[in-house]
Order: structure tokens, then C-alpha cells, then sequence
């Protein structure tokens, strides 16, 4: 997701932290302590349709409890974005937000 979604899933009760100094382009997900995925799509159009992208699909506890850990380290170096903050961004960086969320549907 980019930052011009932020708002709306700050509204909804989603958490976001950010990384700071760092690029993660994996994605992971851990549902029940069971099923965990790793993978490199995006959560969009794009990547589903257009984009080679791979994930791998993990049945475990072990696997599920070792990415766990591995997200409650990365959250120690993380930055929480909450809503009020969100909402007090300067007004430019809401206008770029904006036209790139206008360029992200097109594409």
C-alpha cells in the first residue's frame, strides 16, 4: 500500500509502522500461528495479472513462530504512523500522495 491509503486505514483501526534506513520488498504474512506466506507481490492489479511475482505458501508453527519473531525485531526499529500525525503531513507531500494514487489506478 502507499501513503496516500494511509488515511483510509488509519481510520479503520489498521497500525502502520514504517522502517526507518532500511528497504523491505518481501512481504510475509503469519495467520494462527500456522500459515504463513513469503513473497514478493505487491498488493495490487498489477502484480496479480502483469508482474512475475513469487510467493511461497508455508504450513508450520515453526516456520509461522520464526517470522513472528522476525516482525517483533523489525517493529523495534519502526516508526508508528498514527492519525493525527497522518493528517498534519505538510500539505505538499499530501499533493504528491495524490497524484500518485491518480498514476497507480491508471497503470
Amino acid at each position: 500500500m502507499g501513503h496516500a491509503s494511509y488515511g483510509d486505514l488509519l481510520e479503520g483501526g489498521v497500525k502502520i509502522y514504517e522502517t526507518q534506513n532500511e528497504v523491505l520488498h518481501s512481504k510475509t504474512a503469519v495467520i494462527d500461528g500456522v500459515w504463513s506466506v513469503v513473497g514478493s507481490s505487491n498488493f495490487d492489479h498489477r502484480s496479480a495479472l502483469f508482474n512475475d511475482e513469487v510467493d511461497a505458501v508455508v504450513l508450520g508453527r515453526e516456520t509461522a513462530a520464526e517470522l513472528e519473531a522476525l516482525f517483533r525485531d523489525d517493529l523495534r526499529n519502526a516508526k508508528a504512523i498514527d492519525l493525527k500525525t497522518w493528517e498534519d503531513r505538510p500539505l505538499t507531500q499530501k499533493l504528491d500522495e495524490s497524484f500518485s494514487k491518480v498514476w497507480q489506478n491508471l497503470l
